[in-house]
């Protein structure tokens, strides 16, 4: 379970101050998918790294039961200079689970051949997520963190990271943000529309896409890939 509690997260930048959350609160019930869904720059990503605890609120706390994820495929926390391998052996320390195992099936994921074992600061943008998303699937959590990781890549390796991903639900729940509304549906069983500033929950991902309809004059996309 995770409860935000009255977070608040303002931003300011040549004296202006923009203002992503406002006071908000919710309650996202253990095991279960959640679709995120709001406007772009709403404050969705700035929401699920406060959540993941690597972006402090203005004001506010978030209260959770069981392990949480860092936002899946984020790169930001590999060093430029260690291998993929190196990157993963470490991240596997860190989170007590398998090196060997997590290092196989990162390896095995991502699909970067020799690249494997080079300095990830040669990875061009797609080998970084593919790494990333590789190693975040590789430890598991109670509930995952994902934005927009699935748009990586080609059809046949977006395919191939939602059905680890689908795989992942089965005993797992999670917070995705996605534009696709066809992608919602597949994975999230709930939503979440942020608004304003403001969140509002459904028990129905279908009520929280007509929400985001009638709130934002635009339905996420229903694309083939999605």
């Amino acid at each position: 379970m995770i409860r935000l509690e009255n977070l608040t997260k303002a931003f300011h930048s040549r004296g202006t101050r923009k203002l992503v959350l406002d006071r908000a609160s919710a309650v996202f019930p253990a095991g279960v998918s959640i679709g995120l869904v709001g406007c772009n720059g709403a404050g969705k990503s700035t929401l699920l790294k406060i959540i993941a605890g690597t972006l402090s609120p203005t004001a506010g706390r978030v209260l959770a039961t069981g392990s949480i994820s860092w936002p899946v495929g984020f790169a930001g926390s590999f060093h430029p200079e260690l291998t993929g391998a190196q990157n993963a052996r470490f991240l596997a320390r860190v989170y007590g689970v398998d090196t060997d195992s997590l290092v196989g099936f990162a390896e095995d994921f991502a699909e970067l051949g020799a690249h494997f074992h080079l300095p990830f600061r040669t990875y061009s943008a797609g080998m970084r997520a593919r790494l990333a998303f590789g190693v975040s699937m590789g430890v598991r959590f109670d509930t995952y963190l994902v934005d927009e990781v699935t748009a990586v890549g080609d059809v046949r390796f977006r395919a191939k990271c939602e059905a680890v991903f689908r795989d992942r639900l089965h005993d797992s729940g999670a917070i995705v943000v996605s534009h696709g509304a066809g992608l919602l549906r597949r994975l999230c069983r709930a939503g979440c529309l942020l608004h304003e500033g403001q969140l509002t929950y459904f028990d129905d991902i279908e009520d929280a896409i007509a929400a985001y309809h009638v709130t934002m004059g635009g339905a996420p996309e229903e694309t083939d890939d999605d």
